[in-house]
């Protein structure tokens, strides 16, 4: 290979100081944000468009990454939603025959940078002993000092809200008009696949801005209201938690997915914590506390709810825990119609084990809608 036909290099800086030489993928620049890894073995077009990503940089930890090229059908929402791309050996050709595009160019084409060639294994050790931290990739600046001052710069994800920068700017509806249940859903990141399942069971889906007040969604008199996921600290979401604070009030069924749970349970006098290094990947496995039953989930969180126990909160029970760790993965309400989960049953890893919470969503509706009644 001629030297002009080498890849380029490109850097990592981690907060610590930590310092890695990769080579470049997808653009050249320079970016910043939250290291994060995710253990998903396929699905990488998928969590790039997942606007949950939004500020974060990603670790795929499977060594293989772009084998199998892109399809506009696997995109999340309407674009690359993280920030930068860290892998270990990354594919510029593949073999699926319906792909678009590779994703290199299809990274190319959204503008991301990322650096491959790098341990990924050491790196997410590293991660998971030392926690969570900003990092930042370069693929044009090599010299330390200009990169730690950009580094710097980076913000950081605690008290950050996100929501508003990947929440749609209009209101517009997916399902049949006519449909035998409204569900109006809050957007503060949400993936296609969570309003594809509520189209399937006959939702007429209306989708609004992140800050629209809740005065405004009841003008359209839904049946149910659905809190989606989304990016950045839930406790600096404060628009959300005053809005579902008011669908309480007003006993209004809902359903919330991950940020969703986060604002239920905020609104309901719990806390949150930002995580060591937080959940992500396609095989966490859940306990149903009702039904003994276990699931295997798909994850993406850096915060979660503070433990408590059923007895010393009023009108909260605890519905499911996570077998890793026993933290908090679902929780509803007893006095109204409401309950909320952390991991993401739209995203089905292999099992549909979790798609009955949005047919439990539907009953929920069809019970104690005011619209129905």
């Amino acid at each position: 290979m001629s030297k002009e036909n080498q890849p380029k290099k490109a850097y990592l800086l981690l907060e610590d100081g930590s310092f890695f030489e990769g080579k470049a993928l997808g653009d050249i620049g320079t970016v910043g944000g939250e290291i994060c890894f995710n253990t998903g073995m396929t699905g990488y077009q998928e969590i790039y468009t997942d606007p949950s990503y939004y500020g974060q940089i990603i670790i795929n930890t499977h060594p293989h990454i772009g084998n199998y090229g892109t399809h506009s059908q696997e995109d999340e929402s309407d674009g690359v939603k993280f920030s930068g791309l860290i892998c270990n050996e990354f594919s510029d050709i593949h073999s699926r025959e319906d792909a678009k595009e590779s994703l290199q160019d299809y990274l190319e084409r959204q503008k991301i940078v990322g650096i491959s060639h790098v341990d990924t294994r050491g790196l997410v050790r590293h991660i998971r002993n030392q926690g969570a931290m900003n990092c930042l990739i370069s693929s044009e600046e090599s010299e330390a000092e200009k990169l730690k001052k950009a580094l710097d710069k980076v913000p950081s994800m605690d008290g950050l809200e996100l929501s508003s920068q990947v929440s749609t700017k209009e209101i517009y509806d997916l399902g049949t008009d006519g449909g035998e249940i409204r569900v109006a859903v809050l957007d503060l990141g949400v993936k296609k696949s969570i309003l594809n399942n509520l189209v399937e069971r006959g939702c007429l889906c209306r989708v609004f801005p992140h800050d629209t007040s809740f005065e405004d969604v009841m003008e359209w008199k839904p049946d149910g209201i659905f809190i989606s996921n989304g990016p950045g600290d839930p406790a600096s979401t404060t628009y959300a938690v005053d809005f579902v604070q008011k669908v309480l009030e007003n006993k209004i069924p809902l359903f919330g997915i991950c940020l969703g749970h986060q604002i239920l349970s905020l609104s309901s006098g719990l806390k949150t914590f930002k995580m060591h290094h937080g959940h992500r990947g396609l095989n966490h496995p859940v306990k149903n506390l009702a039904l003994g039953t276990s699931e295997i989930t798909s994850q993406n969180h850096g915060f979660n709810v503070e433990e408590f126990k059923d007895k010393d909160s009023k009108n909260l029970e605890i519905t499911h825990i996570n077998l890793n760790d026993n933290t908090i993965e679902g929780i509803k309400r007893t006095d109204v119609p409401a309950f909320s989960v952390q991991y993401h049953p739209e995203a089905s890893p292999g099992p549909h084990d979790s798609r009955y919470l949005f047919d439990q969503f539907i009953d929920l509706i069809k019970k104690h809608s005011p619209n129905k009644k």
